[in-house]
């Protein structure tokens, strides 16, 4: 029994954890295909959800790495009106562990139709080594990356009032982390987190069900728990009741017990699994609660 809990825990841990070119559950990109992509995505959208092609913007990104000083071009697309870039509110979206920026579009095109057709932009860009952005993947690679598209907000004239973070699943670590240790002198306003985890240490004990210290695994310093006791500003929590890859118990609701900011709300999705939040939720529901998060005053 305890051979196969430990085999168990290592594909696990292989094809979820690991941040290298090899293990994230990724494959690579040649063009991005957005509606037309043909590969699996967690839900679909009717068109009253469509993006007019006017407001799909890809561009680079260009970031530097602190360890080898390399600069990598990452991809990004900012959903929105360019001719409203001083005055749009927009969600910056930190995506998963899984595949590319195609597999979280109808997210993204979700969030852009939060409170109506077009309400608000949104910005998401693939990690390097993720679709079709350069390098590997790693930790300080993560944070410089979402650090980049904080950096182009703020080259466009984007204020802190004017910016919401949204991470997901693995998103939720650069999302934690650049609004408590900031890089850039841009920093958002109120953070949004979907079945985040608490820490790479308790991701691996909750997945192999074996009390040993993630280092035995990976070298990820990842800490959601800890980090967001620095956290200040409006905080939303979103879970997933039946999440069985990030366990609420151990997870989410760590992070969000440990929160100490000036205002927090959670919202428990009943039924839902890691990836279906939003249609065990419902579209209507789901944009009512985070269009009702970003606009509190």
């Amino acid at each position: 029994m305890r051979i196969l809990i430990f085999i168990s825990a290592a594909l696990f841990l292989q094809s979820c954890l690991r941040l290298d070119s090899n293990l994230n559950n990724n494959s690579k990109l040649t063009s991005y295909r957005w509606d037309d992509y043909p590969g699996y995505v967690d839900f679909t959208l009717t068109t009253n959800y469509k993006i007019p092609l006017m407001h799909m913007h890809e561009f680079d990104l260009y970031s530097k790495d602190t360890v080898d000083n390399k600069t990598y071009t990452i991809k990004a697309l900012y959903v929105g009106d360019f001719t409203k870039l001083t005055t749009d509110t927009v969600i910056l979206y930190c995506h998963g562990n899984r595949d590319h920026m195609d597999f979280y579009w109808p997210r993204a095109k979700l969030l852009a139709n939060v409170g109506g057709k077009n309400r608000f932009a949104v910005m998401m860009l693939d990690y390097r080594g993720y679709g079709m952005s350069q390098g590997d993947p790693t930790e300080e690679g993560l944070y410089q990356d979402v650090n980049a598209a904080l950096e182009w907000l703020k080259s466009k004239g984007f204020t802190n009032d004017r910016v919401v973070m949204y991470g997901f699943s693995l998103g939720s670590a650069p999302a934690v982390k650049l609004m408590v240790e900031p890089r850039s002198t841009l920093v958002p306003s109120k953070l949004i987190l979907e079945n985040p985890f608490a820490s790479a240490e308790l991701m691996v004990q909750d997945a192999a069900q074996l009390a040993m210290p993630a280092s035995y695994y990976t070298n990820l310093k990842l800490n959601n728990a800890e980090e967001i006791k620095k956290l200040q500003q409006p905080f939303m929590l979103l879970e997933s009741e039946k999440d069985k890859f990030l366990k609420p118990e151990s997870h989410g609701f760590v992070v969000y017990n440990n929160y100490k900011g000036t205002y927090s709300e959670k919202h428990v999705v009943p039924n839902a699994d890691h990836s279906t939040l939003q249609v065990e939720w419902g579209m209507g529901a789901y944009s009512d609660a985070v269009e009702a998060f970003i606009l509190k005053k």
